[in-house]
């Protein structure tokens, strides 16, 4: 196929041939990495808003829950209607969750939905128990027995639920690193390619050379003056090809500088992000730990509250039993002064009687007085247990919106430590890719010195056939062929 051409169309097509190889390599190698990036960029940031809403789902059911305790304590339509809008949101986030989930996600999303109906049909029973009295007592009490045992087996399925979304981020970022090393080896077959084709480009000038000089040689039929010219022109073109692959050692040798740079500021990135996120961590660990001591107060208030309520009903009891005894108080009196007229129309008989009857109507009288004051006593306790419970609810409320704000706050430390992780990953791409990068550039730097060393190596053997084509006297018709002159 080339046996009619010259050899400088076949070197100029040979070398045409290895940069066309080369291009197509790199090319092929940045776009690579470029669709691999951005498939595990698309594939992560999928994952990680999957992982988000069923965190914000769980904040929702949380809030839910605050304000069914809060209607338990108050009995307000606020707290009802806030719970019902809370439901509302939180189907919500089930609905836009179910489209992007895996299957198995799914499975454990609809398990969290059959849940949370069977929760809400005990919290419509209980709040309306709590409606229809005007303290929570019976309502508090349904609440244990059948909402809090459903309530435990919704945020079980929930926890079970986050923990599939949390495997589906790690197998997604597990794929996305596999097509990078897909990528990355067809990189390498493609360098190794490009290295192959070149030598057999080499090897197939090299012979075809060889080939028909040794035929041209036979038939010398033309001077040595037109070899020399011939050698001459090969010179000039093995300093001109020296010079360029002078230059392009020394551009490729800027450019490795420039990948072992790249390299180093990637590591320090990655280094200061491992650290952030560290702190992010370590801070979002703190919060939670002030959530747990917020919801231990709000329990011990919740506490209080119902002491303070029981201890309101056993006054109202004693205020019963008081009024008793003065009524009973009364009575003697009347008794007593009833007792004393008789003993006095009985003559001396009746005076021992009398006394008796005197001592009983002091004691009545003093019974009575006692009452009084165990009623004050009793008005004064409700009025302190009145004020406690306002003073309690007070707190409560106070420990609830704190609490909520703990909630915002944590969240917003996990959305930090998940967005400075994704940063990390990223970066520790960029370092791998900028490494092998320097490893390709190094390679080629090595490539382009061994080019230099065969060009002047070509420009000395040229040299020697223009010395030696001075003593020829006649070359072939082959040969004269082979330089590019059209004559035989």
């Amino acid at each position: 196929m080339m046996g009619g051409r010259t050899y400088g169309s076949k070197l100029a097509a040979g070398v045409t041939a290895t940069v066309a190889l080369t291009l197509l390599s790199v090319v092929t190698s940045v776009a690579g990495l470029i669709i691999v990036v951005n498939a595990k960029d698309s594939a992560i940031t999928a994952a990680s808003q999957d992982l988000v809403r069923v965190e914000r789902a769980g904040r929702v059911l949380e809030a839910r829950l605050a304000d069914f305790r809060g209607y338990l304590v108050y009995g307000t339509a606020e707290y009802a209607e806030r719970t019902a809008a809370e439901r509302t949101q939180l189907r919500s986030e089930f609905s836009t969750l179910r489209s992007s989930l895996s299957s198995g996600a799914a499975n454990l999303l609809t398990e969290v939905e059959a849940a949370e109906e069977r929760w809400a049909g005990a919290v419509e029973q209980v709040m309306a128990r709590r409606a229809s009295q005007d303290t929570n007592v019976d309502a508090a009490q349904l609440n244990e027995e059948i909402a809090v045992p459903l309530r435990e087996a919704l945020e079980t399925s929930l926890a079970k639920l986050t923990t599939q979304v949390q495997a589906d981020v790690a197998s997604a970022r597990k794929k996305s690193s596999q097509r990078a090393a897909q990528a990355i080896g067809l990189i390498i077959g493609l360098g190794v390619i490009t290295v192959i084709s070149a030598i057999v480009v080499a090897w197939r000038l090299s012979t075809n050379l060889r080939r028909e000089v040794g035929a041209a040689v036979g038939h010398i039929q033309s001077s040595s003056a037109q070899l020399e010219a011939a050698a001459s022109q090969q010179v000039t073109g093995g300093r001109d090809q020296a010079s360029a692959m002078s230059e392009i050692t020394t551009t490729i040798s800027e450019l490795l500088i420039t990948s072992r740079q790249i390299a180093d500021s990637a590591q320090r990135v990655s280094k200061i992000a491992e650290e952030t996120e560290a702190a992010a961590r370590s801070g979002d660990a703190t919060i939670d730990q002030t959530r747990a001591s917020m919801a231990a107060i709000r329990a011990q208030v919740d506490q209080i509250v119902q002491h303070m309520l029981a201890l309101g009903e056993k006054s109202q009891q004693i205020g019963l039993v008081v009024d008793l005894v003065s009524e009973l108080a009364e009575q003697t009196n009347i008794l007593a002064i009833n007792a004393t007229i008789e003993a006095s129309g009985a003559g001396e008989w009746g005076r021992r009687f009398a006394v008796v009857a005197e001592e009983i109507r002091k004691l009545a009288d003093r019974t009575a007085a006692s009452a009084k004051e165990i009623r004050a006593l009793i008005e004064d306790v409700r009025g302190a247990v009145n004020t406690t419970v306002m003073a309690t609810e007070i707190g409560a409320k106070a420990v609830d919106a704190g609490a909520r704000q703990f909630d915002d706050a944590t969240n917003s430390f996990r959305e930090i430590v998940q967005l400075v992780s994704t940063t990390n990953d990223a970066t520790r791409e960029i370092e791998l890719s900028t490494k092998q990068q320097t490893t390709a550039v190094e390679q080629v730097n090595v490539a382009a010195s061994d080019t230099a060393r065969v060009s002047r190596e070509t420009e000395a053997s040229a040299v020697q056939t223009k010395q030696t084509a001075t003593h020829l006297s006649t070359l072939s018709g082959d040969l004269l062929e082979l330089v590019g002159t059209g004559r035989r």
